[in-house]
């Protein structure tokens, strides 16, 4: 074969994948022509995983040249609707159409639509690919479907109970009160993110496995052993953060001594994160069989109610399949860890910041705490009596989560099409379909929250009746404001069936953290030169908008750039 020739197939190659690519791209774009929707072409398929390993590299070079901008720049990467927020929606309509060389997506801002859809999980499942990074460790609630998923739901959500609400309850308070001891005792912190997600991690390690840790700041390095939390932290930590290559390559093959360094860490990471739970999980096997008390917490809760379900199938049916295996109980442990730890902390980062803006905020959740506390030290307060009497700090987490909210829930219109009311019309929506709630849009849309939809503002969750005290007398009674059940456009812990079962769980968190935080001080973003206290907290404000968006959940990109004062009230 002569040299010429060699030098051709390399172009031939490159010239069938571009007709390839096109020709997909124009199948795509006939499927969703025909249901009449606006569209939007992009060139990468917004879920492919190698995408989502460079897409923000790619967009961000591409702005860089001259006329650069466009719909790629602004569609085709993680995260773009928190900065477009309704924008596309105001432009297009409630439902449009990303039309890419792989799949297509149809984007939603419509909340009974977006009802139905939650309402409809048979029809519309969620698509395979989005969840598989959740089965590292087993199948578990977030991954299963059919009776699958329910058997996972029953013995899972049992688990959530209000004895782990209590535990949650005591542990945030603890961490929360440690963390703001050390962060008023300095002049300014820029850890905020760091700190927070190892307050959530401690309170995951007291509710998932009954063992608590003291609080360690980011600055605080010590040694990692079996007395503190740092092994079972950094694992989880590594897990999350490079879950992309784990899933592309899988757990098995990434322990080849010729990989990167960096792979050859994560493949470390989950073995010591399943030794973990392994640990964990046999000895509260042990204890069961052994009769012996054990601790209220989410393993226990998550065991008892496998192994009771299994004895009771048992004697009623003569089979063992009605419980949990042991890899589905580990599946699940992940789960919980992935969404109540990295969530929880990312929200919690987010929150403390937009409260860092508003000084107004913190003084009415600081008057609600002291007024429901009285003269009750914060760490003698019990989850029972405290938690629903403070609907203000609630309020708080409603109204961060509507602004950020942290998972993003994909839906499929799977191997049929689909039929689907948007407004007064019926679309059927073509099979293959990836149907995407767009939460960002749905979150602020004036449609649905008012000409301030865009603005931080916790007293909109917030509704007063007035209750006879006396014969003489009454007084106004605050109460949150639930976004009800069907056709809500708030969507922020998923909705129908498959809502999250760790809602409550992450409330009562986020609740103890802010009693423990704000009772007594107060926070404020430092300035920088020229800056006084009003343009700090723009400055703030607009760094969240920037910089904040998904990598696997939503976080800040540069949380070290939020630099905060604590002081005593």
């Amino acid at each position: 074969m002569s040299s010429s020739l060699l030098l051709l197939i390399p172009g031939a190659l490159w010239l069938a994948l571009l007709i390839y690519i096109l020709y997909n791209l124009f199948v795509n774009y006939t499927a969703a022509r025909k249901t009449g929707l606006p569209i939007i072409i992009l060139p990468f398929d917004c879920g492919h995983p190698l995408w989502l390993i460079i897409d923000r590299r790619v967009v961000q070079w591409v702005r860089r040249i001259p006329f650069g901008s466009g719909t790629f720049t602004r569609f085709n990467w993680r995260g773009w609707e928190i900065l477009d927020r309704y924008r596309v929606h105001h432009e297009l309509g409630d439902a449009i159409f990303f039309v890419t060389p792989g799949k297509n997506y149809l984007q939603l801002c419509d909340a009974e639509a977006v009802s139905d859809i939650f309402r409809r999980r048979e029809d519309f499942p969620r698509p395979p690919e989005s969840t598989e990074m959740l089965n590292i460790f087993g199948p578990n609630v977030g991954t299963t479907d059919g009776t699958q998923w329910q058997r996972h739901r029953k013995i899972t959500a049992s688990s959530f109970n209000e004895h782990v609400n209590e535990r949650v309850w005591a542990e945030s308070l603890q961490q929360s009160i440690a963390l703001v001891k050390i962060w008023s005792s300095k002049t300014s912190i820029n850890s905020v993110a760091t700190d927070t997600r190892t307050v959530s991690l401690h309170v995951m390690s007291g509710a998932i496995f009954g063992k608590s840790y003291p609080f360690r700041a980011a600055d605080q390095k010590i040694p990692a052993s079996k007395e503190d939390s740092s092994s079972y932290g950094e694992a989880l930590k590594i897990i999350l953060d490079r879950c992309i290559p784990l899933v592309v390559l899988g757990r098995k093959n990434l322990n080849y001594p010729w990989l990167p360094r960096k792979l050859r860490e994560l493949y470390h990471a989950t073995l010591v994160f399943q030794d973990h739970m392994t640990e964990a999980y046999e000895s509260e096997k042990k204890a069961m069989i052994s009769n012996d008390k054990t601790e209220n917490n989410l393993m226990t809760s998550l065991v008892r109610a496998s192994l009771a379900n299994v004895d009771q199938i048992g004697k009623t049916s003569g089979t063992h399949q009605e419980g949990l295996s042991e890899e589905e109980v580990y599946g699940n442990v992940f789960v919980f860890n992935f969404a109540g730890h990295d969530a929880t902390a990312n929200s919690l980062a987010i929150g403390i910041c937009l409260l860092a803006t508003r000084p107004d905020i913190q003084d009415w959740i600081a008057e609600e705490i002291n007024s429901v506390l009285a003269g009750t030290k914060s760490m003698d307060s019990s989850y029972e009596a405290t938690f629903t009497r403070l609907p203000r700090c609630l309020a708080v987490v409603f109204e961060t989560v509507r602004l950020y909210t942290a998972v993003a829930i994909a839906k499929s219109t799977g191997s049929s099409p689909r039929p689907l009311k948007l407004g007064a019309n019926t679309v059927t929506i073509p099979k293959d379909t990836v149907v995407i709630p767009n939460y960002s849009a749905l979150h602020t849309h004036p449609r649905y929250w008012g000409d301030d939809s865009l603005e931080f503002e916790p007293s909109r969750w917030i509704t007063s009746s007035s209750v006879n005290s006396s014969s003489l007398s009454s007084h106004p009674v605050e109460h949150l404001k639930e976004p009800p059940n069907r056709n809500s456009p708030f969507v922020g812990w998923s909705g129908g069936a498959r809502s999250c079962p760790g809602r409550k769980f992450a409330q009562v968190e986020f609740v103890g953290v802010l009693v423990g935080l704000f009772r007594d001080f107060k926070v404020k973003p430092v300035p920088l030169d020229k800056e006084d206290d009003s343009m700090a907290r723009v400055r703030l404000l607009e760094q969240l908008r920037k910089d904040t968006g998904m990598i696997l959940l939503l976080q800040m990109f540069h949380p070290e750039k939020a630099v905060l004062e604590w002081r005593r009230r």
